[in-house]
């Protein structure tokens, strides 16, 4: 009862009373992101695979300019990543615009993290149940590891949580994700540089 009505019920409540409360806040963080992003803009959106792998565009703070080289090529990641980009980041504030998405109905507040629509076709059928539920701000994974792991605990850990989706399971995700964006753990740099999982070659 939970996953088919009440858990989308949770998510409009709690992300139309957060986006109340902060929405000045996201506006002035936008404002300084355009700035520091050079005319870049300061939101990125990029089409992502929801329920059922029902395309939709993710939002999210942009964090880095559109600076390019001679050639007209964008620069590397860690050159285009601005100062204020690093402090949005580090605190996680880059993913509250999803708030907006969870609040249309795109995403939930918790599920599996919505990954690249090229990866649609190299899920195994285990894989893909990922897709049964709406994919989340936080997640199951995100609370056991997050890029720390690889892709197939990943997965296994997103099909654990759609098989296991209930509301004090939900509970225990948002508190986990607070403690670790308050003690910024699992942040994802290494040397200075922010870092990223391998592509997923569909592998396992």
């Amino acid at each position: 009862m939970y996953k088919q009505f009440f858990k989308r019920l949770f998510d409009f409540v709690i992300s139309g009373i957060a986006l109340l409360l902060i929405g000045w806040l996201l506006i002035l963080i936008a404002i300084f992101l355009y700035f520091a992003n050079k005319g870049a803009g300061a939101f990125f959106l990029q089409e992502r695979p929801g329920k059922d792998g029902k395309i939709f565009r993710v939002i999210k703070f942009k964090t880095m300019t559109d600076e390019r080289d001679a050639e007209g090529k964008l620069l590397p990641d860690e050159q285009r990543l601005t100062k204020v980009g690093k402090f949005v980041r580090s605190t996680s504030i880059d993913e509250l615009p999803q708030l907006i998405n969870v609040f249309k109905g795109d995403m939930s507040l918790i599920g599996p993290r919505p990954l690249l629509v090229q990866y649609l076709s190299l899920y195994s059928p285990e894989q893909a149940r990922r897709h049964e539920v709406r994919p989340g701000i936080s997640g199951w994974a995100q609370c056991h590891g997050r890029n720390a792991i690889s892709w197939t605990e990943k997965f296994k850990l997103d099909v654990w949580y759609v098989d296991h989706c209930t509301l004090w399971t939900d509970i225990k995700v948002i508190i986990i994700t607070i403690k670790k964006v308050l003690f910024k753990e699992d942040i994802n740099q290494i040397g200075g540089q922010w870092a990223t999982m391998d592509p997923f070659n569909g592998h396992n």
